[in-house]
């Protein structure tokens, strides 16, 4: 006898599907498909056991255990959804006030690139593959027509330095950095160019700045062309936040690629306070009293002060700087002082070919080390400076200090636009259609920092745990029903730390 479906009731009250056969009167148990507590979870396993039997059919009787059974059930399965998934990430799209924008498909080509970043016209598919009807593909392109031509950039940062102020109390603290995207191609036009590259690429890239709240949630974000200086970005990326916001007393903290004197006199001419990393190769005169009474003894922790004059003729400024001493710090310079050494020694002895190194003195056929530049760099070991326009009645060293620290939050949110949400490669050749991939990106990145500050884990993992909660739509007995799955404990581990959702539609 072929094998069949078999309903039957457990101690716990629960309904076992199984499928068996009966071979000389003998009922076997080929597969026990699992246990239902209600009639959705009893209609989702009925339709995977007539699966098993029936690939490819659309129906199959499911009730009979045995032959006399009066009322057979009939089901099959409409469609499934992450309905979950899609939930979470457009409750936190509305939670930023990014509805406001009153532009599904612009919504649809954000959250399609939180659940898995690719082409516009692959983001069709992603769409379809979690049960979401996606918009056409000219539709998506005229969404980015949209962005660029109603300026949904300046709408967006709007609402993210709302939303930053309402959750950290003050916008008067931001960080800035600047990255690179890269295209793939080689055509070099105004914007894409080729220019100093953080990875060593020669591929054609354009300059980003970001601007972020003291948790590294975005607030601004700009494009430049591939060949600028990175310190020439800081300014532009200010003031227009300045402009946008009518802000007029802001902290920034920005790293040493930020730091020179005319950077230093437009922040301070615009009203801006400042920390920005100092560059080492003025400590040894900065900090020359302590090298005179105490040599290179400091103390793990050690903060200590100085001032130096930046700039040149009306443009000096006098600048406070702070250092301070880490052990730990200490010993990690020297790990790579060792290693730049022996690196340096091989070129000086001929065991590695000639090429450039940094404690290598090279004199006609002579090559050697420059032990001098050795000892000024044991002597640094283990420092760190800033420099800032602030007094130390409004913040003292330790408080510089903290605040330069969190700047590594800024990198976190440049790592996962382009790692979780791929911003790069850049497949647009226009800069109007530039400027609105990077505007999909900087949304998506405002959701994905949101979610994952609220729930305290990656974008990554949110939606690798919900992707797989499939909701089905059933038809049984020509009635439509929808049966959600079990949520699995990390699932419901992220769904407790963020705000109840309610889903609609399917």
């Amino acid at each position: 006898m072929a094998p069949f479906i078999r309903r039957v009731r457990t101690s716990s009250g629960a309904t076992a599907v199984q499928i068996v056969e009966k071979r000389s009167g003998v009922r076997r148990i080929v597969e026990h498909i699992g246990s239902a507590h209600d009639e959705l979870e009893l209609a989702v396993l009925l339709q995977t056991a007539r699966d098993r039997l029936n690939a490819g059919q659309d129906e199959l009787d499911l009730g009979l255990d045995a032959p006399q059974a009066a009322s057979p059930l009939r089901a099959h399965v409409v469609g499934t959804a992450s309905r979950i998934l899609w939930q979470v990430l457009s409750d936190a799209y509305r939670e930023l006030g990014f509805d406001a924008l009153g532009d599904e498909a612009f919504a649809a080509m954000v959250l399609g690139r939180l659940i898995e970043p690719t082409s516009k016209a692959e983001t069709i598919a992603v769409l379809e593959e979690i049960g979401q009807v996606p918009p056409r593909l000219n539709t998506l392109y005229a969404a980015l027509r949209r962005a660029q031509g109603r300026d949904y950039r300046d709408r967006l940062a709007k609402a993210c330095l709302a939303f930053s102020a309402r959750t950290s109390g003050t916008a008067a603290f931001v960080m800035y950095d600047c990255t690179t995207l890269h295209f793939e191609n080689d055509d070099e036009d105004d914007l894409r160019r080729v220019g100093m590259s953080k990875e060593h690429r020669v591929d054609p890239q354009v300059q980003v700045g970001l601007l972020v709240d003291p948790s590294g949630f975005p607030l601004e974000v700009h494009l430049f062309e591939g060949n600028k200086a990175e310190t020439t970005t800081l300014i532009p990326v200010l003031r227009a936040f300045q402009a946008r916001h009518g802000v007029t007393d802001m902290l920034v903290v920005a790293d040493a690629g930020m730091l020179s004197a005319a950077n230093l006199n437009a922040l301070e001419d615009a009203g801006f306070s400042f920390i920005v990393g100092s560059r080492l190769t003025k400590a040894p005169y900065d900090l020359a009293d302590h090298f005179e009474r105490k040599g290179n003894h400091f103390t793990d922790g050690q903060i200590l002060e100085s001032a130096r004059v930046m700039g040149t003729g009306s443009a000096a400024r006098s600048r406070r700087i702070v250092y301070q001493y880490s052990f730990k710090r200490n010993k990690r310079d020297d790990r790579a002082i060792n290693a730049m050494i022996e690196r340096a020694e091989r070129i000086a002895t001929g065991a590695a070919p000639l090429r450039k190194a940094r404690f290598l003195k090279v004199s006609g056929a002579t090559k050697e080390l420059d032990h001098a530049t050795i000892e000024r760099a044991r002597q640094l070991a283990g420092l760190k400076g800033y420099v800032t326009n602030l007094s130390v009645e409004t913040m003292p060293g330790q408080g510089v200090i903290s605040a330069y620290h969190d700047l590594w939050k800024v990198e976190a949110s440049f790592r996962m636009t382009k790692s979780d949400l791929r911003a790069r490669p850049v497949f647009h050749h226009q800069r109007e259609a530039i400027e609105a991939h990077l505007t999909v990106v900087f949304a998506a990145l405002a959701i994905a920092r949101y979610l994952t500050r609220t729930t305290g884990v990656s974008i990554k993992k949110i939606v690798r745990t919900l992707r797989p909660l499939r909701s089905a739509v059933i038809s049984i007995n020509g009635h439509e029903i929808t049966a959600d799955l079990a949520i699995t404990p990390d699932a419901r581990e992220i769904l407790n730390r963020l705000p109840p959702i309610s889903i609609t539609g399917h």
